[in-house]
């Protein structure tokens, strides 16, 4: 039986260069409210990384999961 490996893919705003190799990326995204169906911004940020250095503050880039880079890194870029 064949398993297709669905990684996900992320966007986000590069807000963080100041490590070797990886990169701070903010999400943001929109959430409803479960009861009172307001709608608001929730953000998280992810350490991705970025082995060639190619990608600056405020820089829009996609990135997916991977396998355990670090004790907090499990993402890797895709393209910006």
């Amino acid at each position: 039986m064949a398993t297709t490996n669905k990684k996900r893919i992320l966007t986000g705003q590069v807000v963080s260069i100041k490590m070797a190799k990886t990169i701070v990326v903010l999400v943001e995204r929109t959430k409803i409210h479960p009861k009172y169906q307001k709608r608001y911004k929730t953000s998280k940020r992810y350490k991705v990384h970025n082995e060639k250095g190619l990608y600056k503050l405020g820089d829009k880039v996609s990135f997916m999961e991977c396998r355990p880079l670090s004790k907090d890194k499990r993402w890797r870029v895709l393209s910006a």
